[in-house]
């Protein structure tokens, strides 16, 4: 039996309306901060696209205010259901924006509240991640890598990731790090030790979902990312004990 929910969601953003509304409605926008690629075409009744390879999925856009509100809606499956996202933008004084954002919709049976609650905590962490786009890598443009780590892994998964890494297992955000085989120097900004760890570096925002994957947005040459940081997970977790 399907059912329908809703998330809300509400962040201060450093940045221009204008700043936000490039980050929400454009693709490479979408990009340096969500999932990718996007496609947008940016009019009511438009579509945008997603592409991950694995999953894909299309929307229409159903309120196109440039630097105010944008809404899409996902199609409907079979069974009726869809997600639905809203944004409503707001420039406060001092160069600050307001970002209120809705994700509603409608779910599969079996797709309860656990759900919905691991969304609910997954935009908290790509809200945070468009803030750090738009306060320190604003107008350029950034690939997203996303690199799987193998499904078996050992029951110390956690602590191999982050020696691996050269990342304390109980970091703190704040604490400066090297991502050591990437020679990456950054700042943690984000994260629950094994549950959730974002580093922003000079060139990227590097997120790490637990010892499950990596998504990060990088704003230089990103060649090779994907395939590199497949193979370094598959060695830091590859073998189940």
């Amino acid at each position: 039996m399907t059912h329908e929910f809703e998330i809300s969601k509400e962040v201060e953003v450093e940045g221009t309306p204008e700043e936000v509304w490039d980050a929400i409605a454009t693709g490479p926008g979408i990009d340096s901060w969500f999932m990718g690629p996007h496609t947008v075409d940016g009019r009511l009744g438009g579509r945008m696209t997603l592409d991950l390879g694995f999953f894909q999925e299309a929307s229409t856009i159903t309120a196109w205010e440039p630097g105010k509100r944008l809404a899409y809606e996902s199609d409907k499956g079979e069974d009726g259901t869809f997600h639905a996202m809203e944004y409503l933008v707001e420039g406060r004084e001092q160069g600050t924006t307001v970002l209120r954002f809705v994700h509603t919709g409608i779910l599969a049976d079996g797709w309860g509240d656990e759900f919905v609650d691991q969304q609910s905590h997954g935009w908290d962490m790509y809200l945070f991640t468009l803030g750090q786009y738009v306060k320190h890598f604003t107008g350029q443009r950034g690939t997203y890598v996303f690199a799987q780590a193998p499904s078996e892994q050992p029951a110390d998964a956690w602590p191999r990731l982050a020696a691996a890494l050269g990342v304390p297992a109980d970091f703190a955000v704040g604490d400066e790090v090297a991502l050591e085989p990437f020679g990456i120097n950054g700042v943690v900004d984000y994260g629950v030790p094994g549950v959730f760890l974002g580093v922003r570096g000079p060139e990227g925002l590097y997120r790490f979902h637990g010892t499950h994957a990596v998504g990060h947005h990088v704003f230089g040459d990103a060649t090779g990312l994907r395939e590199k940081w497949t193979a370094f997970l598959a060695q830091a977790l590859g073998q189940a004990s």
